[in-house]
């Protein structure tokens, strides 16, 4: 007795039509019919240049009314109205964040490198300074503190006071 569904159809080499379909890639092609090898793919075109131009921005100073300087507190910004003066307190890259007079001319740094912004770089910065006690101080060694679970909230260590 045959239990398999597919066993019920044998094909011209005995195996069934399920299995020829399966089997199929793993027979070898005839030499005639093989192609030549595919075309190198065409060479790539050169990458654009990138924009390393500052984006300028403006720190201003605007004298607005309440109402005004309620709907810029509550949105972030506000319209400001035709022909109003508004004092430029600083003139600075918005990448870079370096003033006007400093960089212009140059090249942005934010989009060469912009480790400057984040204290120069990370594996060269000076180790933290381990302050020693006071000659006449005294450690006293305390209990164990519970930081996590129901024991630190009674304790009082992970809620505010």
């Amino acid at each position: 007795m045959v239990t398999t569904a597919t066993a019920s159809h044998p094909s011209k080499t005995g195996r069934t039509h399920l299995q020829e379909s399966l089997f199929a890639w793993l027979t070898p092609e005839p030499a005639q019919e093989r192609k030549a090898a595919p075309p190198s793919p065409p060479a790539q075109p050169k990458p654009e240049p990138v924009d390393l131009t500052h984006v300028w921005v403006v720190a201003a100073e605007v004298e607005v009314t309440p109402r005004i300087a309620s709907i810029a507190d509550f949105r972030g910004s506000f319209k400001a109205g035709d022909g109003q003066r508004i004092e430029a307190l600083e003139v600075y890259c918005r990448g870079c964040r370096r003033p006007y007079d400093e960089v212009k001319g140059e090249d942005c740094a934010e989009k060469i490198d912009n480790r400057h912004l984040i204290g120069g770089d990370q594996s060269t910065r000076a180790k933290r300074k381990i302050i020693a006690p006071p000659p006449n101080a005294r450690i006293i060694p305390g209990g164990a503190l519970q930081r996590r679970g129901i024991g630190a909230y009674v304790n009082g260590v992970s809620r505010p006071r």
